[in-house]
């Protein structure tokens, strides 16, 4: 794996799972229950607040999230991993890993991981304008979108390919705007 991917517990866990889902020749089975997990951790703060907490067990955090997993219909290796990685105390790293993951597979296949971050979750048209114009300013080349929400941002985008930043969030016009006002006076 890549040496960003690969920093800290959540690549290290990622790297294994990785190995684990290419000798079963599940990789897309895999990829798919990770970016379904990630929308539910999105989507659910009480799922969230279940994997950050220091204070539930790990053998109940566990079973929580083997429960959600089940719901959703996420079985075989991932459903194995997430308990083991819940069992070690890491689950507050899923997410992590979970990205991890998919920006090796991505970089594998020759895609460009772009990291999306809006105030709401977009729409599959919106994710498809964006793919293409994130597609056509990198000259072509296959982009996987890697869509986050953070409602801090207050509304615009804020785009990350590789070490290119750009920032177009209400949040960071505000701040220049302050910042250009404290000149004035």
């Amino acid at each position: 794996m890549s040496t960003s991917a690969t920093s800290g517990v959540a690549g290290r866990y990622a790297s294994a799972l990785f190995e684990l889902a290419d000798t079963a020749k599940s990789l897309d089975a895999v990829a798919q229950d990770l970016t379904t997990f990630r929308k539910l951790v999105a989507e659910s703060a009480d799922l969230a607040r279940l994997i950050a907490s220091p204070v539930i067990a790990r053998s109940l955090q566990g079973k929580a999230l083997l429960a959600v997993l089940d719901a959703a219909g996420i079985s075989g290796l991932t459903r194995s991993f997430v308990g083991t990685v819940a069992a070690n105390g890491r689950a507050r790293d899923l997410p992590a890993m979970a990205s991890a993951y998919l920006a090796e597979l991505a970089s594998r296949r020759g895609e460009t991981t772009a990291t999306v971050t809006s105030a709401v979750p977009l729409t599959p048209a919106q994710m498809q304008a964006l793919t293409d114009a994130l597609r056509s300013v990198l000259g072509g080349a296959k982009v996987s979108v890697d869509a986050q929400v953070n409602p801090d941002i207050l509304g615009g985008l804020v785009v990350k390919v590789g070490s290119r930043l750009f920032d177009s969030s209400i949040r960071s016009k505000l701040a220049r705007l302050q910042l250009a006002m404290k000149g004035v006076a």
